[in-house]
């Protein structure tokens, strides 16, 4: 008798959990969010509920429209947190990533790698031919694709114009870090070992499926993605998740790991076409100076980044789980083309406020 009547409040105590009692059921709010590839419909994640300061929103914001801001997201989990549109911009207009989007570049030459069409550690004349510069043999044959998505080819960067005669010189591949269009030759070599066009093998392989808008402008000197600033979001979720959307791992993991590492021992902060922060020292466009300390010091120290001339911006946070994004006209109007600007050291304040 005294076994049955164990017995039955075992029952009874089962039956009267809830399943938002049990204490295995994942909380949706904590679990990893992606949304549809296609729709409207995306999840949603209240300042309140994260326990954020709510009080501090309106300064951001302030600051946001006063920088010359378009558009801003923050997404924790995947799910959408914050999304502000300013001057006239709205959800489905698009816009330029500017170098943004050399990310990605790095993140389609690394998908091709993995279907066995390229290796990053074979010569860039192997896929798209000798004389491609205008160097001696010798020095051209050292450049490797893995030094375009470093910044390391030792090609002068002064040049804007990517055509043979401007591809000169300036010393040994993989000695020398500087910033520069070169990277550009990646969609050729991408385009040459898919055997077609960079921008279908892209479509194919990344932005459709991750549901993304945009196109590529292929100018006579930059190479430029616009989209919506959703589309910028997704690819930054991507990111977040290490290359995977969904069950589906579209890029590599360990390739992925190591574009978001030090990809050379000249600027520690700068990985495969991604900016890095927390390292000790960083290198900037148009120097050759190197800086003591983080790239962005009042940002987490373990963020990676896509940067874009007029502070165009995906920021990737894993310790918070968390990606923001950032497009527009540049924030000071007088140094519209740095990659890399103090606005972004003056926006992380602004978003501690919020988050901390």
């Amino acid at each position: 008798m005294k076994a049955m009547n164990i017995l039955l409040f075992v029952l009874l105590s089962l039956l009267s959990c809830s399943k938002d009692d049990d204490p295995m059921q994942e909380n949706p709010d904590t679990s990893m969010y992606f949304p549809a590839n296609s729709g409207t419909e995306w999840e949603t994640t209240s300042v309140t509920q994260l326990g954020w300061n709510t009080n501090a929103i309106g300064d951001l914001k302030n600051f946001l429209a006063q920088k010359n801001t378009k558009s801003f997201m923050i997404l924790v989990n995947g799910r959408i947190v914050m999304e502000e549109y300013f001057n006239g911009h709205s959800a489905s207009a698009e816009w330029e990533w500017n170098s943004a989007g050399k990310t990605l570049v790095a993140a389609t030459t690394g998908i091709a790698q993995q279907e066995g069409l390229l290796n990053i550690n074979n010569k860039v004349s192997d896929y798209i031919g000798t004389e491609w510069t205008n160097m001696p043999l010798e020095k051209e044959n050292l450049i490797k694709v893995r030094h375009l998505l470093t910044m390391t080819s030792g090609i002068d960067e002064t040049h804007q114009l990517m055509i043979p005669y401007n591809l000169t010189y300036v010393a040994d591949a993989g000695t020398r870090w500087a910033y520069g269009n070169v990277f550009q030759k990646l969609t050729d070599i991408v385009a040459e070992a898919s055997n077609q066009d960079f921008e279908t093998y892209f479509n194919a392989k990344l932005k459709n499926k991750i549901g993304m808008n945009g196109y590529w402008n292929f100018g006579t000197i930059f190479t430029i993605y616009h989209s919506n600033t959703r589309s910028m979001a997704r690819f930054g979720l991507l990111a977040l998740n290490k290359g995977k959307w969904k069950d589906e791992q579209i890029i590599n993991e360990a390739y992925f790991t190591e574009s978001i590492n030090s990809s050379q021992n000249i600027n520690s902060s700068y990985g495969y076409l991604t900016w890095l922060n927390g390292k000790e020292n960083f290198m900037i466009p148009g120097e050759q100076t190197v800086y003591n300390g983080f790239l962005v010091p009042n940002a987490q120290a373990d963020m990676y980044a896509a940067m874009g001339a007029n502070d165009q911006r995906i920021y990737v946070i894993p310790s918070k789980k968390m990606v923001i994004v950032r497009m527009g006209n540049a924030s000071d109007p007088n140094n519209p083309n740095f990659a890399v600007s103090g606005f972004d050291n003056a926006l992380w304040a602004k978003i501690n406020a919020v988050i901390n």
